[in-house]
């Protein structure tokens, strides 16, 4: 969470695709999620990175599934939202809700001056 009592993007992205996942988000599965619903490639390094500061946080909680010779014996980890995931989440929804409220795009004027 940053200055602004809110998740970070990525973060708030993360989150999203874990709860989609619902009881077999791993992290794999939230990395398809990520890009089958931004599109953009999703480096797993940041996706587990990201899994381990939220764990850290107390946000999301971890538990060891079944091993299989595939893993070469070691247990899948499994990512749940734990209570303070679901508050911190509903925050950030809420804030950037209230952010964009009334704010039209279409009527945005939008400078051509070495921008890009």
């Amino acid at each position: 969470m940053g200055k602004t009592g809110v998740l970070g993007s990525f973060e708030e992205l993360v989150l999203v695709a874990l709860v989609r996942q619902a009881d077999e988000a791993y992290g794999v599965s939230i990395r398809r999620e990520l890009e089958g619903r931004t599109g953009a490639s999703v480096a797993m390094g940041a996706v587990y990175a990201t899994l381990d500061r939220l764990e850290a946080r107390g946000l999301v909680s971890v538990r060891a599934g079944d091993t299989n010779e595939a893993r070469r014996g070691r247990p899948r980890r499994y990512y749940d939202l734990t209570p303070r995931g679901l508050a911190e989440l509903q925050r950030t929804r809420a804030v950037r809700a209230t952010l964009w409220d009334g704010v039209d795009l279409d009527r945005v004027a939008v400078s051509r001056g070495g921008g890009e």
